[in-house]
């Protein structure tokens, strides 16, 4: 059986799986880009003898640049091809991946870093409508396999690939990294998408206006509220007033209205606006285990980089192993959103998992809950895909494709900020709370001290008890916030009610 491009030209068998290794490669290079760096931050600091808040730029730019400029994926391609965009797209990721790594001042390294986020949006709404366009439904669920294997697997195995890199060559490498994996995508796409016909439309500066206000002030109270103390910061403050008046006047404004950026009308598909917000939570899940897993086991059980990354291998393969399989054999045997809690269920398991570990936790204790999680994953991620878009015409494919991406990036980010609001503060509870129960009498605390020849009452001795307070405190503060990113999975279960099951032996979907 053929498949259909987005020209309406059928598709060769063989063509359709050099399409797939295309689409997967480019899917890689954008959010491969979400977790490799994060690991050479430290050396990148050092490099450059900036602070800890301007190395959060070097994130947030990305950040911002990328969810700001996703949902605008539909308008483009109608206006410039789809073809011609993703080209682009790929190239000019490539040129900014290359200009981040020649970077001789932070400045410059934000500025790329912005055009890698502009660029960079375009990648996985593009991919992803491609590969929706070149299959009937019947064989979307293999196709999306392939298609997660760089979506969900590559920011897992980012901070091992980012270690080994930073460890062997140096920080640069993170991002010369990206050249050949856009070279092969871009020898391999070029040959096999025909140009498309275009449209000269006419641009909504307003709606597009104060849909960047709402979500670049979203983004930027994400990534800085936990360093700026969130609302005791003016520029917290601001961003917050920004994002109440930008969001509601967008989206009373846009209600029903032909021209707005963004097409409304999309969220009436229940199977689509139910896959959005479960994406969303499953984002909080995922990426937020995944942020301060590192941090965890280097900051607090001291493993070294490499060992850290090592963590992630196991979780990936497991993530890996379980998207074939549900996409080739589980996707068309079972009704799918089955298969969506069931993913929901372990990505929940494997991060409550790692909550109940101890300061003695060995690296199989920690590889494990992984594992459960990335099997989750797998079947998570292929049946919602297929059933998000499974009600979505042809012309409206790019946008969606765009919508739901920012919604994943605005879970991932919403994931990441959560989890260190919640490291922070439940790190300062649970010490003002241990330390509430320990005064210079304490008999405990006399017991502990006196090998150590030491005594509450003396400094030394009071010093190695607060150091042991800290640690116990940090300990209980990393258990609540895998907890909570667990909790956040197991909260999605009554979203798969929303969805519609699909139609048994639905015909494929028209082409452009």
């Amino acid at each position: 059986m053929t498949g259909t491009a987005a020209t309406g030209t059928p598709i060769r068998e063989g063509v359709k799986w050099t399409i797939v290794l295309a689409v997967v490669l480019t899917a890689v290079l954008e959010v491969l880009d979400s977790t490799i760096v994060n690991v050479a931050l430290p050396q990148i600091q050092a490099a450059f003898g900036i602070t800890n808040d301007q190395t959060v730029w070097i994130l947030t730019s990305y950040i911002v640049a990328s969810v700001v400029v996703m949902p605008l994926t539909g308008f483009f391609v109608r206006m410039v091809g789809r073809r011609r965009l993703i080209i682009s797209a790929i190239t000019g990721f490539a040129a900014f991946s290359a200009l981040c790594g020649l970077s001789w001042s932070v400045e410059v390294m934000v500025a790329c870093r912005l055009g890698q986020g502009i660029f960079g949006a375009f990648l996985i709404p593009l991919s992803q409508s491609i590969l929706f366009d070149s299959f009937p439904k019947e064989k979307r669920g293999q196709a999306m396999a392939f298609f997660g294997l760089g979506v969900v697997v590559a920011p897992v195995l980012g901070p091992t690939i980012g270690a080994l890199l930073t460890e062997y060559f140096s920080w640069r490498a993170v991002f010369y990294v990206n050249l050949p994996i856009a070279g092969f995508a871009l020898a391999m796409m070029s040959g096999e998408l025909k140009s498309e016909d275009t449209k000269t439309l006419k641009v909504d500066w307003s709606g597009l206006a104060l849909m960047v206000g709402a979500i670049a002030s979203l983004q930027l109270m994400l990534d800085l509220g936990e360093s700026r103390d969130w609302f005791a910061s003016h520029l917290i403050q601001i961003a917050a007033i920004t994002l109440v008046c930008c969001g509601m006047a967008f989206v009373l404004r846009g209600i029903g209205r032909a021209d707005n950026i963004i097409d409304f009308s999309l969220f009436r598909d229940r199977s689509f606006a139910g896959a959005n917000v479960a994406i969303l939570g499953f984002g909080v899940a995922m990426f937020g285990s995944i942020a301060i897993l590192p941090l965890f086991v280097q900051g607090l059980l001291g493993y070294p980089v490499l060992d850290a990354g090592m963590l992630f291998i196991p979780r990936g393969i497991a993530a890996g192993f379980s998207m074939v399989l549900t996409g080739s054999v589980l996707v068309t045997r079972f009704d799918p959103r089955k298969l969506l809690v069931l993913g929901l269920v372990l990505t929940g398991t494997g991060n409550v998992l790692l909550g109940m570990l101890n300061l003695n936790a060995g690296f199989w204790d920690l590889a494990l809950p992984g594992i459960v999680s990335g099997l989750g994953m797998g079947l998570f991620f292929v049946p919602m895909s297929t059933l998000a878009f499974q009600n979505i015409g042809p012309e409206k494919q790019d946008e969606a494709s765009g919508i739901y991406g920012v919604t994943r990036s605005l879970g991932s980010s919403v994931g990441i900020a959560l989890v260190g609001w919640q490291v922070a503060s439940r790190m300062q509870f649970h010490y003002a709370m241990l330390a509430s129960g320990i005064s210079p009498f304490d008999e405990a605390a006399r017991a502990y001290l006196a090998p150590l020849g030491l005594t509450p009452t003396s400094a030394e001795g009071a010093a190695q008890i607060a150091g042991l307070i800290r640690q116990q405190a940090s300990l209980l503060a990393f258990q609540d916030a895998f907890w909570l990113t667990g909790v956040a999975a197991f909260l999605m279960l009554p979203v798969v009610l929303i969805l519609q099951r699909p139609t048994a032996g639905a015909a494929p979907a028209k082409a452009h």
